[in-house]
């Protein structure tokens, strides 16, 4: 059983939706809407966003068996990029002044056309961790990025749902004690 099978399969009976929902959607045949290579590149995306290091681990472990190098490089980057960009740029929007809005962001941001995969991919996995992250303007970004490089709305939509489940997966196993810790017995 893989690890993201097992860590699933671990979700307490409240979160049985989000168990659900994980297995449809990165199991075998989910999301036609999407290639193998997007559906994980965005989970790992995610999941890297998300910050739960059980949860990063699976993705990434069951990404490796269907993204190649280059790509799961360029998943990571996303999240990473996405980490600070999102901030920057949510803090801009809440901050509501327009002058401050047309300063430049003065932020290195290299890697958002030096990742060496499809743009389209790459705008599909920044999707996923601006999602993950709340980042309207960059979320926003993304899907008008994904379309321009001729990604269909239903993929788009896809990767959303990949954010949303993700994220609550990182929030259920951030609630909850790893079986581990359950078994351990308590100190007096």
């Amino acid at each position: 059983m893989s690890l993201l099978e097992t860590l699933r399969q671990e979700l307490p009976d409240y979160a049985k939706d989000i168990k659900l929902n994980l297995g449809s959607l990165l199991g075998p045949g989910g999301l036609p809407e999407l290639t193998p290579a997007q559906r994980f590149g965005a989970a790992l995306a995610a999941a890297v966003a998300a910050r739960q290091p059980r949860l990063a681990g699976a993705v990434e472990a069951e990404a490796a068996t269907v993204l190649d190098a280059p790509t799961a490089e360029a998943a990571r980057t996303a999240a990473a990029l996405m980490a600070m960009t999102n901030v920057y740029y949510r803090a801009v929007h809440m901050a509501g002044d327009a002058d401050l809005a047309k300063l430049p962001a003065g932020l290195r941001m290299n890697a958002m056309t030096k990742h060496g995969i499809a743009q389209a991919d790459f705008e599909l996995f920044g999707l996923a961790a601006s999602a993950v992250k709340g980042c309207e303007g960059c979320t926003r970004a993304h899907v008008e990025g994904a379309r321009k490089h001729g990604v269909p709305l239903p993929a788009v939509q896809a990767v959303l749902k990949i954010a949303a489940v993700i994220h609550a997966t990182a929030t259920v196993l951030d609630a909850c004690p790893t079986p581990a810790e359950t078994a351990a017995p308590a100190l007096a």
